[in-house]
Parts: structure tokens; C-alpha cells; sequence
């Protein structure tokens, strides 16, 4: 491990806010998913828990400093519980073609890939493990969900990015924070880049390279 530089306070406030966010956008997510296949209100609250702490439960395990965030502050708690009311009241509806999940994962993953990383470097881990870290914050809570609800994973989904946006995002905020620039506007601006980069290839129906190369013509 690194020795890691302290974070100002109004920084570690704000990744905070962010991560909660992020806690939020997956746990929606996952409410919109178990309305989608009709399961019931603790199918949905324990869908919205899975996919909005999954991740960052993952990295704290790995990063192994203590109890996991998820576990440690009680403000993890309220963003599912708060996610699962509102698509119970239909505050919160599916959009056609799934588009309000995929935009809130995508929220999700945005927010979780930049501070996944920034908790990885704070805990002193090496940058390049750090941006693993990152992508596993962001991606799998996602997993977990999709794989709970029998659903094919979004990071398997041929039409769409999912896993290279939130490399991008990692690798960028392990760059900025390695450079020293890594602030709030810096990694709002990473953020919003994620965000972009995950609806456009939904739209544009971008893929990744097949595992094997075509052999024909």
C-alpha cells in the first residue's frame, strides 16, 4: 500500500453525499426491476439493498480496513429504503423499454466507479488496483441484482457499454488523484463523462469486441 494524502473535509463530506447518491440511483434500479418481474415489496427491498450497497461491500471487503461502510454508517441505510417507497407509491415508474432503470443505473454507476476509486486510494492502495477496485464498485451491485432477478447481467448486455465506462471513470480519477487535481468540479465533470459515455452506447448500441475474433470474411 501507498501512503495516501488526507482529503480536505468538505471532500470526504461530499464523496460521501455522492456515494449515497449513488447507493440511491442502484437501489431504484433494482426497485424498478423487481416491479418490472412482479415480485413483492421485500422482493424489492432486498433487490434495492443488493444493488445499491453490493459493491461498495465488496471493496471494503477487499480493501480490508474495518467494518464495510455499508455496515458501519446507518445513513446507507436510508437510500433503499427510501428508493423502495417511492416506486411502491409510483413515484418512481418504469419507463418504456426500460429506460428509467437503465438511466439510473447508469447514475449509479457513474457516481460508484469515481468514488470507489477515491475510497481505494484514500485506504492507500496503488493506483492501478485502485481502478479495479473502482470498476468493481460500480458494476457489482448491478450484477448482483440482475443475477438475483434472473436476468441476463447489464455488463454481459451485447447492446450497450457498461464495464469500459466505468473504466474510463476509475482511470480517470486515479489520474486526477495521482496528479493531485482531484476535487469536487474534477470528479463531478468525471462523473457527468460516465453518464454520457453509458447512455450514448445504449443509444448507439455500441459493443465491445466479441471474446473470440470472427474468422469469417
Amino acid at each position: 500500500m501507498i501512503e495516501a494524502p488526507e482529503a480536505p473535509a468538505y471532500l470526504e463530506t461530499l464523496l460521501l453525499v455522492l456515494d449515497l447518491w449513488g447507493v440511491f440511483f442502484f437501489a431504484v434500479s433494482g426497485c424498478l426491476l423487481a416491479a418490472r418481474r412482479q415480485f413483492d415489496i421485500i422482493g424489492s427491498v432486498f433487490l434495492a439493498f443488493l444493488a445499491g450497497l453490493g459493491g461498495g461491500v465488496v471493496r471494503d471487503l477487499i480493501i480490508d480496513d474495518g467494518v464495510p461502510n455499508a455496515f458501519a454508517n446507518p445513513l446507507y441505510l436510508i437510500p433503499p429504503a427510501v428508493a423502495a417507497a417511492l416506486v411502491y407509491f409510483r413515484l418512481i415508474t418504469q419507463g418504456r423499454l426500460r429506460r428509467t432503470l437503465l438511466v439510473f443505473d447508469a447514475a449509479g454507476l457513474a457516481l460508484f466507479c469515481v468514488t470507489g476509486t477515491r475510497t481505494a486510494l484514500s485506504a492507500g492502495i496503488e493506483p492501478i488496483m485502485a481502478i479495479l477496485l473502482g470498476v468493481a464498485t460500480g458494476v457489482v451491485g448491478g450484477l448482483l441484482r440482475d443475477v438475483v432477478a434472473n436476468e441476463v447481467p447489464e455488463i454481459f448486455n451485447r447492446h450497450g457499454l457498461y464495464a469500459v465506462p466505468a473504466l474510463l471513470g476509475a482511470g480517470l480519477s486515479s489520474l486526477l488523484w495521482t496528479l493531485d487535481v482531484f476535487n469536487w468540479l474534477t470528479a463531478a465533470l468525471v462523473m457527468m463523462a460516465v453518464f454520457a459515455f453509458r447512455l450514448i452506447s445504449l443509444r448507439r448500441r455500441w459493443m465491445a469486441p466479441n471474446a473470440a475474433r470472427s474468422t469469417e470474411p
